[in-house]
């Protein structure tokens, strides 16, 4: 019924390879989000081939910064429909994944997803970032912190930031022509107590499609007064 093969080529080229069972859950999830996007909206994009390419495929770009054997604990912030996180978890079933979106019925649907694939050691949290960052069970609690929110890098990382362990990192997914919002954000990763190591460029496979991971060590510990509360984060992002 659908067709596998190129989602399977494209992982090889990035040293993934998926079981027979693995690969019937990528295609259940895709079942579900399509049921679901009928009556709320989850994505624009819903044909098989785009979604395995540019919601799927992309979504495990991940491993283009990290090694992601290792039982890391993840945050996937503003994780919308899932992505990053639930592809990540089918994909390294040793990694602990808390998603976390401000939107109960997304919440509720990855609850939906998570109980019909049957994965283990993933939870879904309804909640904004900046009132879950003062909860010391999540505070500085993560390995990685991990979006692919559409949101400006100095803004995202004051939500991030403050969740990352010290040495841990805050990686963002981002697309087309990122030099001024880098460079913008700077101060921001600063302040917050991060270091902007370095940018992965690359292309999705079998594509044109360039993304970038930007990668932010935690060097130090984020001032408690970070995350600000009442969207001052988007509305007057830090070093400007």
């Amino acid at each position: 019924m659908y067709q596998t093969d190129k989602f399977v080529s494209s992982l090889k080229e990035w040293n993934i390879e998926l079981s027979e069972i693995q690969i019937q859950q990528f295609i259940q999830y895709y079942e579900l989000l399509i049921e679901k996007n009928k009556v709320m909206n989850l994505t624009g994009i819903t044909e098989w081939e785009e979604v395995v390419q540019k919601h799927f495929v992309d979504s495990l770009a991940l491993v283009k910064a990290i090694d992601l054997s290792e039982p890391l604990k993840i945050l996937d912030m503003g994780t919308g429909a899932g992505f990053p996180g639930i592809p990540l978890k089918i994909a390294f079933p040793n990694l602990q994944i808390v998603l976390l979106d401000s939107l109960n019925k997304r919440i509720k649907f990855l609850q939906e997803v998570i109980e019909n694939l049957g994965l283990k050691e993933i939870e879904a949290y309804h909640g904004r970032a900046e009132e879950f960052a003062k909860k010391q069970e999540f505070r500085e609690k993560f390995d990685y912190v991990v979006s692919r929110a559409v949101a400006n890098l100095a803004t995202l990382s004051e939500y991030c930031i403050p969740y990352v362990k010290r040495s841990g990192k805050f990686i963002p997914y981002k697309s087309g022509e990122i030099t001024e919002e880098l460079e913008q954000s700077k101060k921001a990763i600063q302040i917050l107590g991060g270091n902007l190591l370095e940018v992965k460029e690359f292309l999705l496979p079998d594509s044109d499609i360039g993304r970038s991971l930007v990668i932010v060590e935690k060097v130090q510990s984020t001032k408690n007064k970070y995350p600000r509360m009442g969207g001052k984060p988007s509305k007057e992002p830090l070093g400007r």
